[in-house]
Formats: C-alpha cells, sequence, structure tokens
C-alpha cells in the first residue's frame, strides 16, 4: 500500500506521526511535488529537504516526486537525489491544478505524446535512479492515455500508477473504473491504481475487479479515516477501537504542528489544512468541526479540538 502525494498534507511532519501512530501500515510513500521551476537546483538541499534522509528518520519510507518537463534540470535533481540514497524518482504527469496543466506540466502534458517521449528520450539514459510516472486517463480526453501509453511502454519504467480521471475533472465526479479497466493491460510497466479508496471494501472491490493491479494508493482516505490502511490489510479486524486509535493520532499531529511551524498563525493555517480532512474520523457533526475554521486564535483553536477528541 502505497501512501498518495498530497502538496501541503503529506510531508514528513505527516509520515513521521503516522508511522508512530500506525508502525508498518503503510509500506511506501510518494513525496508532494518538487517544482522543477522553483529554487536553486545547484544546491537543492532546502528545496529538497522533506526528503532529505535526516529529516525522515522514523517516517513512512518515500519516493521523491518531480514536477517539470525542463530535461537537464530533472536529471539534476534526479541524480541529486540518489546521491541521497533514492533509488526511484517519480514524475508527476497528473497534477490537476490549471496553473500547472497550461504550462504543460502535470496533467497538461498528457494531450503531447510526442513532448513526453522527447523528455523521455533525454532523461532516461542520463538518470541514475530508476523512474516511476503518475499520470491521469487525460487532460479533457480519456482517449489521450490511449496515445500516451505506447510512448511509456518503450521505456523501463519502475511502475506507473494511474489515477482514473481527467485533469479538467480535478477531484470531482467518479474515476472512470471502465476506462481503467481497458488501459490497464495494454502497459508493460506494474500499475498502481490511486482513486477514492475511501474504505478497506473500495480497495478490495478495486483488487476483485482488477486483479492485475500491481498496488494500491491511498490519499484523502487516509485523513477522512486513518485506520484505513489497517482495514485494507485486514478487512476482518476488530474497529471497536478506531475512535480512539484516530483520535490519539490527531492529537499527536496537532503535537507535531505545534512544535514544527514557526509561528502560530503558521500553525493556525496548517491545522486548518488538516482539520478540513481528519475532523471526519471523530463522532462530530461538520457543523462543530467548522467552528474551529471560524476560529484565529491559536489557543482557541487547540483547546476546541483538544476537547473534540476526548
Amino acid at each position: 500500500m502505497i501512501l498518495a502525494p498530497m502538496q501541503g498534507l503529506t510531508e514528513v511532519m505527516f509520515r513521521r506521526v503516522y508511522e508512530e501512530c500506525f508502525p508498518g501500515a503503510i509500506a511506501l510513500a510518494v513525496s508532494p511535488f518538487f517544482s522543477l521551476t522553483h529554487g536553486n537546483l545547484a544546491d537543492a538541499t532546502e528545496k529538497i529537504e522533506d526528503v532529505l534522509p535526516e529529516n525522515n528518520v522514523g517516517a513512512i519510507p518515500v519516493i521523491p516526486q518531480i514536477l517539470g518537463k525542463e530535461p537537464y534540470e530533472f536529471i539534476e535533481l534526479g541524480n541529486r537525489l540518489f546521491e541521497l540514497g533514492y533509488r526511484e524518482v517519480n514524475w508527476n504527469m497528473g497534477c490537476p491544478m490549471r496553473k500547472v496543466a497550461a504550462k504543460h506540466r502535470g496533467s497538461g502534458i498528457l494531450p503531447h505524446p510526442d513532448e513526453v517521449r522527447s523528455i523521455l528520450d533525454a532523461v532516461v539514459p542520463q538518470l541514475k535512479p530508476s523512474l516511476s510516472v503518475k499520470v491521469r486517463l487525460g487532460l479533457t480526453d480519456r482517449e489521450e492515455i490511449f496515445r500516451l501509453i505506447p510512448v511509456l511502454n518503450d521505456f523501463p519504467l519502475r511502475s506507473v500508477t494511474v489515477h482514473p480521471r481527467l485533469g479538467r475533472q480535478q477531484y470531482n465526479g467518479h474515476p472512470d473504473l471502465d476506462t481503467f479497466g481497458r488501459v490497464l493491460p495494454l502497459f508493460k510497466a506494474p500499475v498502481v491504481y490511486n482513486g477514492d479508496i475511501l474504505t478497506g471494501a473500495d480497495a478490495s472491490s478495486i483488487r476483485r475487479r482488477f486483479p492485475q493491479v500491481a498496488d494500491i494508493m491511498v490519499g484523502r482516505g487516509v485523513l477522512y479515516r486513518p485506520t484505513l490502511p489497517l482495514d485494507i490489510a485486514d478487512p476482518s479486524r476488530d474497529t471497536s477501537d478506531d475512535r480512539a486509535l484516530a483520535a490519539r493520532f490527531i492529537r499527536r499531529l496537532l503535537q507535531e504542528i505545534l512544535s514544527v511551524m514557526p509561528s502560530d498563525q503558521a500553525r493556525v493555517r496548517k491545522i486548518k489544512e488538516y482539520w478540513c480532512l481528519v475532523w471526519k474520523a471523530l463522532p462530530i457533526s461538520e457543523m462543530q468541526a467548522r467552528t474551529v475554521l471560524h476560529e484565529e486564535k491559536l489557543t482557541i483553536v487547540e483547546k476546541m479540538i483538544c476537547q473534540f477528541l476526548q
């Protein structure tokens, strides 16, 4: 089971706390992406702080993810990560953010298989770590994936993670499982499924319908229900302690935010980013959860959340 990259959420702080609370429940994570167009690649230490080995002691093992289309910069960053001990990097070809896609990055490159081939032709021979990719079915048309697969199959990819939505959908609508079923046998590389795994039953359904899938990637579901990976690993397990386990995890995450973030304003902002999702694991209403989002003072936010965790 693999933890999906979620910008601003599945950072090392989260990966460390999750591994502490649920050791071994998630085998691997893909990091939130590093953009090739932001920061100094000549000395990438600050840029890749999230995956520096010394920062990841005790955290879920991670594969760094790269966003961009600049071959020289991709090689430079990928090989720097190799020097740090990473034997695989992931190319983000699925980010649906409009500003990203408009520049042929993330899902914006999916309609351009010739451009993808040109980049891979330049990168793969000089890249020291192995390469995996994460894609969607297309940017605006599900047929885009069928034109892309022959290109991807010409390269020795470690794996291909497929999120069966279009980039223009963002995270709306439902995964297109029919199209996923059509593309699955066409890939030469192992295929990882990603998209709307919110319960153990969701994962079981995907595995039954698509037994060729090499692995399952989970994202928002882990924030909605921190015990989700336990459900996936053992559908018949005793769930009577799940609320207590979720409360313990949220409490530890809160403590980590308070200790790591540099200011009260930053702490409140980060707490709210997580709270928008993790409150669903608690026996509270949406109206109650929203009271936290309307508060700006850290001491009050902290007190309110602690009350919900009792």
